[in-house]
């Protein structure tokens, strides 16, 4: 379940000095103290003037809107929420850049909803957006866009937007910023001591963190968080959650101490191409597969094949994600699929070289090639 080395330490360090790329995500619960952001901005300053590029994932602008508007307790009502963000997103914004500034460099802000990232356009003109901002030497401050976002389009916290954005640019280490030492062990339902190291998340981490969310101020906890881990570790990255409340935080990351919890990848880091199908293109059907194509695909990283397919499900066109199911209902991967529903639903069975003929055309000899699927989790242990 967890590493518990004397080699901490270490391997921390070896983290940050292979480091080129951080996503920095701070919450809520953090932000309500608005004289935090002066320190939190002294140590991105830190981690810059190491080479390091750093890409800000700010909560905050619902919790600092309810200050202004001297409310206590997070309201339920979307329209209200969303009235809280707007006012309080152009205070947060306003200390962030007369903190950067202080440092000598400039911030930009980037709204976003789940549309950006799953459209293929748009989500490629954000990443060249913030890249082009780092080129320059901008931080860019990323939240999500509460004041326009319904259910339908929200990340659900900004845990969750911090993995994707991790996923997305690239970067080599997530570090997320919490009132909490870290993820700890739990007997009979009391929290014990820090968990250092985590080379995979169990369900008996899971049991423990629930029941840690608080929603005074914000909707995220350490739940939230070992989701966001599963994303990350899964596209070969770090997570790094740390106590954010102390004010050498960051400077203690980057000397490689043994504060919080490492989330560790357990394999390489996944293709630009992988990483879009399995985190960010929404899927418009799925295939139910025989064990033998699921053994095939998640254990000998085949193609899926017409002959192992059972049943397909949805409505869909050439192109479009597909889930892939076993006879469980377990999904095992996600991938592009090379035939609309129609002709997957005429091709069921068949062998690939009867493809053509049952179609009528030249066709493809594979349902979903092996380059365009990605795996899920459970398929990585």
């Amino acid at each position: 379940m967890t590493i518990m080395n004397t080699d901490s330490v270490n391997q921390r360090k070896q983290v940050i000095s292979e480091c080129s790329r951080i996503v920095l995500k701070v919450g809520t619960r953090l932000l309500t103290d608005t004289h935090r952001i002066p320190i939190l901005i002294k140590g991105i300053s830190k981690l810059r003037n190491l080479g390091i590029e750093v890409i800000l994932v700010s909560s905050g602008a619902v919790g600092i809107g309810m200050q202004e508007l001297s409310i206590s307790r997070r309201p339920r009502k979307l329209s209200q929420i969303q009235a809280l963000a707007a006012t309080g997103q152009n205070k947060l914004m306003a200390i962030y850049d007369k903190e950067c500034r202080r440092h000598g460099f400039m911030s930009a802000q980037l709204l976003l909803t789940t549309a950006d990232l799953q459209s293929r356009e748009r989500h490629l003109n954000v990443l060249n957006c913030i890249n082009e901002l780092l080129k320059r030497g901008i931080l860019p401050i990323v939240n999500e866009n509460d004041s326009v976002s319904i259910d339908e389009l929200k990340f659900g916290d900004n845990d969750g937007l911090a993995a994707l954005l991790a996923a997305m640019t690239r970067s080599s280490l997530t570090l997320i910023l919490t009132t909490e030492s870290g993820l700890r062990e739990k007997t009979d339902g009391v929290l014990g001591k820090r968990i250092s190291l985590v080379e995979h998340v169990t369900d008996e981490m899971r049991q423990a963190a629930s029941g840690t969310d608080n929603a005074e101020f914000s909707i995220g906890g350490m739940s939230s968080k070992l989701n966001a881990a599963g994303i990350i570790n899964s596209a070969g990255e770090y997570l790094w959650i740390a106590d954010g409340r102390r004010d050498d935080t960051i400077e203690r990351i980057i000397s490689g101490d043994d504060i919080g919890t490492l989330f560790i990848p357990a394999k390489r880091q996944m293709q630009a191409r992988k990483r879009w199908i399995k985190f960010f293109s929404s899927t418009s059907g799925s295939i139910t597969v025989d064990d033998g194509a699921a053994e095939a695909i998640s254990k000998g990283g085949r193609s899926l094949l017409p002959s192992g397919v059972l049943k397909v499900s949805g409505r869909f066109k050439r192109g479009d994600t597909l889930e892939i199911t076993d006879c469980k209902g377990q999904v095992v991967a996600r991938g592009l699929s090379n035939f609309n529903s129609e002709e997957c639903e005429k091709i069921i069975g068949l062998q690939s070289r009867e493809i053509s003929s049952a179609l009528n055309r030249d066709a493809d000899d594979v349902i979903v090639h092996r380059n365009n699927l990605a795996l899920t989790e459970i398929n990585e242990k």
